[in-house]
């Protein structure tokens, strides 16, 4: 194991080895491992993170820097960050966590990181571990928008229509499929100005919304993108159709008048 590549990657020497073995140590490996550490790590995060956002955003509310801070801060991308610095080859773990895989789990990858930034606090301080924390983070900031990061399909598709002076989705249940412990639901989303119709599937009433909701804004701005000033005002003549699960626009322009898919061919 090369402690030295993963130092490299994060941009940081231990001054005390034995921290960043601790760190690397989950609790199935040895009773000295790395849970207390982690607890420390992610108090630090957010705090630095917070800071990242404060100085950045400076016209940005309370209530917006809190969900940035959420969405960066989460399980999911703090695996992304462990994924880059392929953490999963430095950990310390138990024979059963190493046969059922636990290098590759998201939960493990993003606790040890956050151990990790404990442990450089505790190595040599907060600002070692805020340049740490800086030298992860500046490069997402630099890429995201934050007036979307964080926000689900449902929101953003709402706030673009009301944006644009439409009216909201209409969601609608078509059809459920499989056994009832792992029913998938299949949802329309309907914006009936913009002739909208999509559909999205999922494991709950609520994922398939999310996933018809993500159809139907790529849709929506794609045609308002599309359409003349002069249209805008008036609505456009498209319709929405199913097609391999993927949402298409046809355009009475194309000499083709689009026609809906009868339902009995979505279930």
């Amino acid at each position: 194991m090369n402690l030295q590549l993963l130092q490299t990657r994060l941009g940081y020497t231990f001054q005390d080895a034995g921290l960043l073995q601790q760190a690397l140590t989950h609790r199935s490996h040895s009773s000295v491992h790395n849970e207390r550490l982690e607890f420390l790590g992610d108090s630090i995060l957010n705090c630095v993170v917070a800071s990242l956002l404060y100085e950045r955003y400076v016209a940005i509310d309370e209530g917006d820097l809190s969900r940035l801070r959420a969405n960066l801060v989460k399980q999911q991308s703090l695996y992304e960050i462990a994924q880059k610095l392929e953490l999963s080859n430095f950990l310390r773990l138990g024979e059963g966590e190493l046969k059922s895989g636990g290098f590759r789990r998201p939960s493990i990858l993003a606790d040890t990181l956050e151990a990790l930034l404990g442990a450089i606090f505790l190595d040599t301080g907060f600002e070692s571990a805020r340049a740490v924390i800086r030298a992860f983070y500046v490069p997402i900031l630099d890429s995201v928008d934050p007036q979307t990061l964080g926000k689900d399909a449902k929101t953003l598709l709402q706030e673009f229509l009301q944006s644009k002076k439409i009216s909201l989705p209409q969601y609608n249940v078509i059809a459920t499929h499989g056994a009832a412990h792992s029913q998938e639901f299949e949802i329309e989303c309907l914006v009936p100005k913009l002739g909208i119709q999509v559909y999205g599937r999922g494991g709950s009433r609520r994922a398939g919304e999310q996933a018809a909701a993500k159809l139907a804004l790529d849709v929506a701005e794609e045609a308002l993108k599309k359409a003349p000033a002069a249209a805008r005002k008036s609505k456009p003549r498209a319709a929405q159709l199913k097609l391999a699960g993927i949402a298409t626009v046809q355009t009475s322009e194309a000499g083709n008048e689009a026609a809906r898919p009868p339902k009995a061919a979505n279930k």
